[in-house]
């Protein structure tokens, strides 16, 4: 029977990005439902997506095209299968979306009438050969995220438990059962708040028992990792995380894409420039004005994300500039408010006009084309537990993401789990008995008077990763990265340990996981590939066109 610190349900989702909630609203129909969501709800990675999905909607595009060009940026390390069966499901999926009232843009006539047809306004992004960005304006993912979730707080069968926060996941085989993943203990972070006074904490009932049939890690990304990045405070790779430590494997995280493009200025944290700014005629140059993709890539400002924030390093690191700039003013100022009216007026915030004068960008840590292994149903090899959007690895991204691919692979695979957890769970008559787990027990840990310690080692561990394990990277800075790590992790164990959980200790204890797997991937990947790139090994060589993989106890091996 549930009580205040024990739950029960079919589905635990984890993560309410648009993996996470364009599943739920799918298994909403056949199973219960409750999904965690660190923060509030709206929270995720896909709200700050600004440029769009790929979709193959226009008859001068076609699935195989699309295919060609997510193979291509990958660098020889896609799943041609997974490929195609993601980009064959694009537009279903974009029409699924619609039906949950995200609005796309529209073509429109000179005039600025809607033409007849209602035919989509598609954008063009680098890597890919055809327009094929559906997008909404430039606030695309936050239209999506407002959409589904109203269509997941209408339904009765899905429970949002926000400002929770996974701590680890349940496996039976600890409580008597099988080895299976049957829920997670999840921290109640409004209970336990990182800013609330020592008296207050509560040592047990602060901590949910979550136990479910099914498990879906849908936690997103893992910027914070890095110093500088594009991704919001919640993405601290939580997912791949407590899922390495249940002894899920986990590939090719040695694979983080930078985004070419983030605003650079002083009181600007985290402002993405979106590539569709270069879909539509910018420019990249010097602080001097002087154009320089040529140099490094014929498609030249359009080249894949890899090959541009590359580029954007050694400029900056050959002239000693803080920045480059982006330059769009060859375009009419209508059109670009028009179509960019959110970064337009996030520029203007911070004095800078887009439409008459470059804006200085910078490459800052993006997505994590690594993750939990998965299939493209997002099942893992450890039963009952499921990763789907950019937690998991499927094989679709490869060595380096497509542009606008992203947002494309939560719907996709988040559709395609949803449809095999129904034939998973079966009927309700027919399910097992979900085990008996103990709660949480905090045996002797203590409130912490010493936050600075996490503090401390929050911003150590992030300066190391973009020191050592950036853009460009070489032995001595990944040998050194670990070595750091390490002193780290053991410091951050025994404070675990020691005191109460808190968000904050949690999200420092998973970046730190996720933190050591990068290194541990890139130390065994000997060339250079994709967004892999290191002095000591500078070629690619074909014989190692395999993911790198690691489970816990084991190294990370091709």
């Amino acid at each position: 029977m549930a009580t205040a610190d024990k739950l029960r349900c079919d589905v635990l989702v984890l993560g309410s990005g648009i993996a996470g909630l364009s599943f739920a609203l799918e298994a909403a129909k056949y199973a219960d439902v409750i999904v965690v969501s660190k923060r509030s709800a709206e929270e995720s990675n896909t709200k700050y997506a600004q440029g769009g999905i790929a979709a193959v909607l226009s008859p001068e595009d076609s699935v195989d095209s699309h295919v060609k060009d997510t193979l291509v940026a990958g660098a020889g390390l896609c799943r041609e299968d997974v490929v195609r069966a993601v980009v064959t499901d694009g537009p279903d999926r974009v029409r699924a979306l619609q039906d949950v009232g995200v609005r796309f843009d529209e073509r429109h006539d000179e005039q600025g009438h809607v033409l007849e047809g209602h035919e989509l306004d598609l954008g063009k992004e680098g890597g890919h050969s055809k327009r094929r960005i559906v997008h909404s304006g430039d606030i695309t993912g936050r239209a999506i995220e407002a959409a589904l979730l109203k269509a997941c707080q209408n339904s009765p069968r899905i429970r949002l438990l926000e400002d929770h926060m996974g701590i680890d996941l349940l496996i039976a085989s600890k409580f008597g059962g099988t080895d299976r993943c049957v829920g997670a203990y999840v921290l109640d972070c409004g209970a336990n708040a990182d800013d609330a006074p020592p008296s207050t904490f509560a040592r047990t009932t602060s901590v949910k028992t979550i136990v479910s049939h099914l498990t879906v890690l849908a936690t997103g990304g893992a910027g914070k990792v890095y110093l500088y990045t594009t991704n919001p405070d919640v993405a601290t790779g939580d997912g791949v995380a407590v899922a390495y430590r249940a002894g899920a494997a986990i590939a090719n995280m040695e694979f983080f894409q930078f985004h070419p493009t983030c605003l650079f200025h002083p009181e600007s944290k985290n402002f993405l420039i979106s590539e569709a700014l270069r879909g539509e005629g910018a420019v990249l140059r010097l602080p001097d004005g002087t154009p320089f993709m040529r140099r490094y890539d014929p498609r030249g400002d359009l080249a894949p994300r890899d090959i541009v924030a590359r580029s954007i390093d050694h400029e900056m690191k050959r002239t000693g500039s803080e920045h480059v700039l982006l330059d769009i003013t060859d375009k009419k100022p209508d059109f670009v408010r028009q179509r960019f009216p959110n970064i337009h007026a996030e520029c203007l915030r911070f004095g800078f006009d887009l439409t008459i004068q470059p804006i200085p960008v910078v490459p800052a840590a993006h997505y994590m084309c690594g993750g939990v292994a998965a299939d493209v149903e997002g099942r893992t090899n450890v039963p009952g537990l499921f990763a789907i959007g950019e937690v998991a690895c499927t094989g679709l991204h490869g060595a380096n993401r497509l542009a606008s691919n992203s947002l494309l692979e939560g719907l996709v695979v988040g559709h395609r789990c949803a449809t095999l957890l129904e034939k998973e769970l079966g009927p309700r008559k027919g399910r097992p008995t979900l085990p008996e787990v103990p709660s949480w027990d905090a045996g002797e840990a203590a409130p912490s008077d010493e936050a600075v310690v996490v503090t401390q080692n929050w911003d150590e561990l992030r300066r190391a990763m973009w020191n050592y394990v950036g853009i460009v990277r070489t032995d001595r800075r990944l040998s050194r990265a670990a070595s750091r790590i390490a002193m780290l992790q053991e410091e951050i164990r025994e404070y675990y340990w020691a005191h109460l959980v808190t968000r904050d200790l949690l999200e420092l204890r998973n970046i730190a996981t996720v933190a050591e797997l990068i290194v541990a991937c890139a130390r065994a990947r000997r060339e250079s590939r994709g967004l892999h790139y290191t002095l000591d090994c500078a070629d690619t060589n074909p014989k190692l066109a395999r993911d790198t993989v690691i489970r816990r106890g084991t190294a990370a091996t091709l």
